[in-house]
C-alpha cells in the first residue's frame, strides 16, 4: 500500500521493500515488540535484555538547510539533533525503556556546503538535549560519535543517532494487543510542561512530501542540492508558500518554515510517569512514525483496529493537505495527523493514564478500540468518511 506522490519523490511511507528484504532475518526474542529485543550479550544475565536502535532526522535536515541559508538562523540545527535522538529513544520507550540510554552520533556532511559552525551547533545541541532530559529525570549518556566529510554521497548533511540500553526483562513491554482494548492517543501538537515553545506536531516523518508540497519552486532554482536530481520536476517544490511567510499560530505569528521545523516531541517524561503505575497494564505501545496512523498494523494478529475518535487535525497537516491536494487516505499513511504515540490497554485504566498525560501538558483521550477479526484491518473515521485499510 504505497502513497503514489510519496513514492515518486523517491521515499516510502510503508518501506515495503526494506521490510521484504529483512523478512527472513531473526526478529529477536519477541516478534511483536516495537524494537528488536536481544539477549543480554553485554552482561550474560538471564534477567536482562539488550536493545539497540538507529535512526536519523531524515530529510528534515534538507529543510533546515534551506531555512538556514535563507535566514541565517543557526538555531534550527538544535532541533534537528532532537529529531534524531527522539526517533530513537521514543521507539525504545515503546518496549518500556526510558532511562540509562547510551547514544552515539553519526554526522555525514558535504563540507563544501556545511561549515564547521553548523557541526559545532549539532554536537553541542546533543549534549544540551541530554541535559534538558536529565532535568525531567531521564538519563541519557553520550558515547561520542563520528563526523564524516562525505560530499560525494551526502548532498548537504545527514544527522543520525545510534542508541543502546540494557533493560530488566520484567520491565519489558511487548505488544500483545487484545480484543476489547481501548486505544489512548497522545497529542503530537501543543506545548508540554517540558517544552519551551508550541509544537506543530509534524515530527520527523513525511518531511520530503511536506516541504515539497508546501514551498514554491523558487527553492528548486536556488537550492538544487536540497533534493534528488532524479526526482520528477513536477514533484519538486510544487507548492505556493515561502519559508518566511507568516501564519497565525494561536496568538503568535510564525514563519511557515520554522513551524514545519518544530522538533519531534519526546513522550519519554510522560511515559516514565505512566509506567510507574501502569507498566503491567499496557497491551501495546505504538510510535506512529513511518506509516503514520497505519503503523500499528505491523504489530497485531487477526485484529480490527478502529480509530473513530481522533484529535482534530493540527494546523500543520491542514496546510500540507491544502497545498498538496493529497487524499485523506494518503495523509493518514504518511503523517501522524494529530497523535504520534498510542497506548493499548483496558478501559478501566484509561482515566488515570489520560490524567497523567494531561498533567504534563500533553492532551490525551480514547481515540478508538480493538476487535477480533479473521484478518488484520484498520478503520480510520474522519469527519466525512471511514477509510479502510486491509492487510
Amino acid at each position: 500500500m504505497e502513497n503514489n506522490i510519496y513514492d515518486k519523490r523517491g521515499v516510502s511511507a510503508s518501506k515495503y521493500e526494506i521490510h521484504n528484504s529483512v523478512s527472513s532475518l531473526w526478529k529477536g526474542l519477541h516478534e511483536k515488540a516495537f524494537c528488536k529485543i536481544l539477549p543480554d550479550y553485554t552482561g550474560g544475565s538471564d534477567d536482562h535484555v539488550n536493545i539497540m536502535h538507529a535512526d536519523t532526522a531524515g530529510t528534515k535536515t534538507s529543510l533546515a538547510y534551506i531555512y538556514w541559508k535563507e535566514t541565517g538562523d543557526m538555531t534550527v540545527w538544535n532541533d534537528i539533533v532532537q529529531d534524531a535522538i527522539v526517533m530513537n529513544i521514543d521507539d525504545m520507550a515503546c518496549v518500556g525503556c526510558t532511562d540509562n540510554i547510551v547514544l552515539s552520533s553519526t554526522i555525514g556532511r558535504n563540507k563544501h556546503l556545511i561549515p564547521g559552525d553548523v557541526i559545532s551547533v549539532l554536537i553541542n545541541a546533543t549534549q544540551n538535549f541530554i541535559e534538558k532530559l536529565e532535568r525531567s529525570g531521564i538519563l541519557l549518556h553520550l558515547a561520542g560519535g563520528e563526523t564524516a566529510d562525505v560530499g560525494d554521497i551526502v548532498r548537504t548533511v545527514d544527522v543520525g543517532i545510534t542508541a543502546f540500553a540494557r533493560l530488566k526483562k520484567d520491565e519489558l513491554i511487548v505488544n500483545d494487543i487484545k480484543d476489547k482494548n481501548i486505544i489512548i492517543g497522545f497529542s503530537s501538537s501543543g506545548r508540554s510542561v517540558y517544552e519551551e515553545k508550541f509544537n506543530s506536531g509534524i515530527g520527523s516523518n513525511g518531511l520530503t512530501s511536506a516541504r515539497h508540497d508546501l514551498f514554491s519552486d523558487q527553492y528548486r532554482v536556488k537550492y538544487p542540492e536540497s533534493y534528488s536530481p532524479q526526482t520528477d520536476i513536477d514533484y519538486v517544490y510544487s507548492g505556493s508558500r515561502s519559508l518566511t511567510e507568516k501564519i497565525q499560530v494561536g496568538a503568535e505569528m510564525i514563519d511557515i518554515g520554522k513551524f514545519l521545523l518544530s522538533p519531534t516531541r519526546t513522550y519519554i517524561p510522560m511515559l516514565k510517569e505512566i509506567f510507574k503505575s501502569h507498566r503491567k497494564h499496557i497491551s501495546g505501545l505504538i510510535h506512529c512514525t513511518g506509516g503514520g496512523q497505519t503503523k500499528v498494523m505491523k504489530f497485531v494478529n487477526n485484529k480490527r483496529i478502529i480509530k473513530d475518535n481522533l484529535f482534530e487535525t493540527p494546523q500543520i497537516f491542514q496546510l500540507i493537505q491544502a497545498e498538496s491536494k493529497a487524499s485523506i487516505r494518503e495523509m493518514y499513511e504518511v503523517f501522524n495527523m494529530g497523535h504520534r504515540m498510542e497506548l493499548y490497554t483496558e478501559e478501566k485504566y484509561a482515566e488515570d493514564i489520560i490524567n497523567i498525560s494531561r498533567s504534563m501538558g500533553i492532551d490525551a483521550k480514547i481515540i478508538g478500540h480493538v476487535e477480533e477479526c479473521e484478518k488484520n484491518e484498520l478503520e480510520i473515521h474522519t469527519e466525512n468518511q471511514v477509510i479502510g485499510y486491509f492487510y
